[in-house]
């Protein structure tokens, strides 16, 4: 088992972003993947999208993980924990997929729905991995890596 420790908002930053290079690279071949299946593919709408969740979900997993920091920290993490926080930010990543997709796509119908529906299996498996894995991560490696040793 893993205890949490308190991150710095660096690594959240950073964790944040290759989460979403991650589920941004999901969600471009997933609204590829429905759109050509209902005969309207559009490479065009999968970046928009794409780009849209980039900007906007990364404000929202930064705020996600700093309010789990809070609730894990100093804790033993188990793969119950890390299920829960799969869970908490899959309703809402789910929901925001749904809503950007409608926009972009201009109907809130069963292309936009699909989307989100599809990304919910895709994305619940990617980002419980990308947990795990980060988990892993120790803290201070980010730190050295990228600030340099401490004096």
């Amino acid at each position: 088992m893993v205890t949490y420790k308190k991150e710095s908002h660096i690594r959240s930053l950073l964790k944040g972003i290759s989460w979403r290079i991650v589920a941004t690279t999901d969600t471009i071949l997933v609204v590829l993947l429905i759109t050509c299946l209902h005969g309207d593919c559009s490479l065009e709408d999968a970046i928009k999208i794409g780009s849209i969740e980039f900007l906007i979900k990364f404000v929202v997993y930064y705020l996600h993980e700093r309010v789990w920091q809070r609730v894990l920290l100093n804790k033993e993490v188990t793969q119950k924990q890390t299920l829960h926080k799969t869970i908490s930010w899959r309703i809402i990543a789910t929901t925001m997929t749904f809503i950007i997709s409608g926009s972009v796509l201009n109907a809130f119908d069963e292309i936009a729905l699909y989307i989100a529906l599809t990304e919910l299996f895709t994305k619940f498996a990617l980002y419980y991995v990308h947990e795990r894995l980060w988990l892993k991560l120790p803290l201070g490696r980010i730190r050295h890596f990228f600030f340099g040793k401490k004096k």
